[in-house]
């Protein structure tokens, strides 16, 4: 299927910075509309259906040590262990997450798994100095990517822009995040991006430099300036938001100095708006509502599960500036409502092989959101998270348990993903 196959049915001319503006608007007025009481969760997980899946968490967990601790260098050997831990990873979905074989076969039988490992080999290629965890921030992206070919009826696969957008910004980000440059090199660095996002000629002026370049060169390569605006409006924009968000890097800031909320929403939404154009071409007004707010939902999830990083860095989230005063109940049941109203529009995408996709994010997205809240303890109350561990598969303490118990194995995501990244030939 061609880029653009999707046109939009607006009679008017569209610009990015309004679509921008209007749907952080709506998002905005969303949250504000969203009931703050306990979510409607279900099912209910006896102690005994707890213990029983965390003996299925154990197993899966031994096998994954077990598998990257000595992951072997042969071509046959490689595909031999991850075809195992697929293997493993599937009875563990379906035995302690309640999740079917039909949602796995989503997974798999569509590309997914093939379109990560492809993802990661070639960004080792492309940078044999990467860091793993780079990596694995980068194919974060790529399965939202991936998730949007599906919804749309596109073949789920790393194209030239969902692998060039998908590295942008950890590039962008270490260079902003490093010390080592002062706030005039990031100012001016920041200059030079937006003017070759544009489409003018830039000479890179360091290493860092040439390998963002070449990515902007690799959606060009797919997407035609002239016949494609708005996929280089929407690079435009997201880069504008991150610019913005520099804001937030001001602990001290009242709850009234700075639009928290306006900043989060624009940078959620316009990185998920820019996904959607890459992987498509252009969008209808329904695909782009959507779209916009999953990222909405998921920047406030990473805020959420960020919080005592953010804390720490002094970064200002509607998460850490409630955190300063005040418990997360409600602030979390605000959020398991906006996520169900955003996910709610799943169902305007009517591709048949969608269906499972739509369930197994929908599941997913809960597990995630109770998961954070029993990792940050410190700041709910008791009786919230007794609540809400009700509806969760494991206790608390046991997910504890295992964490420090991979971090004594040393085993990490971004090790697995090094494991996965190495390539086959």
């Amino acid at each position: 299927m061609e880029p653009g196959f999707y046109s939009d049915p607006d009679p008017q001319p569209l610009h990015i910075p309004d679509i921008v503006a209007g749907l952080v608007r709506q998002y905005t007025s969303l949250w504000w509309a969203s009931e703050a009481g306990f979510p409607p969760l279900t099912p209910v997980f006896s102690l005994r259906e707890k213990f029983r899946r965390e003996a299925s968490l154990e197993r899966f967990l031994a096998i994954l040590i077990g598998e990257t601790g000595r992951y072997p260098t042969s071509l046959a050997g490689r595909s031999a262990a991850r075809d195992r831990l697929t293997a493993a990873a599937r009875t563990f979905v379906t035995s302690a997450l309640d999740l079917s074989d039909r949602h796995m076969d989503v997974i798999q039988e569509n590309g997914f798994i093939d379109a990560a490992i492809d993802f990661m080999q070639r960004a080792r290629r492309f940078d044999p100095s990467i860091r793993e965890e780079d990596i694995y921030q980068a194919s974060r992206n790529v399965w939202s990517m991936n998730l949007f070919q599906l919804l749309l009826g596109l073949p789920v696969q790393v194209t030239p822009s969902i692998f060039a957008y998908s590295m942008l910004y950890p590039y962008t980000d270490n260079y902003l995040d490093d010390p080592a440059f002062s706030p005039e090199d990031k100012r001016t660095f920041n200059q030079r991006f937006a003017c070759r996002l544009v489409g003018q000629t830039v000479s890179p002026a360091n290493a860092n430099e040439a390998r963002i370049f070449e990515l902007v060169g690799m959606v060009e390569g797919q997407y035609e300036r002239a016949r494609f605006p708005l996929v280089y409006e929407s690079l435009l924009a997201i880069h504008a938001a991150q610019v913005k968000s520099l804001r937030l890097l001001a602990p001290q800031a009242s709850p009234y100095e700075i639009d928290v909320l306006g900043i989060d929403f624009e940078k959620g939404g316009a990185a998920t708006l820019a996904d959607g154009y890459l992987v498509a071409g252009s969008l209808t007004a329904q695909q782009r509502e959507f779209v916009f707010g999953y990222g909405v939902f998921t920047q406030l999830m990473d805020d959420q599960e960020d919080l005592y990083k953010d804390l720490r860095d002094g970064l200002l989230t509607v998460f850490t500036q409630t955190a300063a005063g005040w418990k997360l109940d409600a602030i979390t049941n605000r959020l398991f409502c906006l996520g169900a109203q955003i996910m709610g529009q799943l169902e305007g995408f009517a591709a048949p092989e969608a269906a499972p996709a739509r369930e197994l994010v929908q599941r997913g997205i809960d597990l995630l959101l109770i998961d954070a809240a029993g990792r940050a303890r410190h700041s709910y109350s008791r009786a919230y998270l007794r609540d809400l561990e009700t509806f969760f598969p494991f206790r608390f303490s046991f997910l504890d348990r295992q964490r420090k118990k991979l971090n004594r194995q040393q085993l990490s995501l971004s090790r697995l993903v090094g494991a996965f990244a190495a390539p086959l030939e």
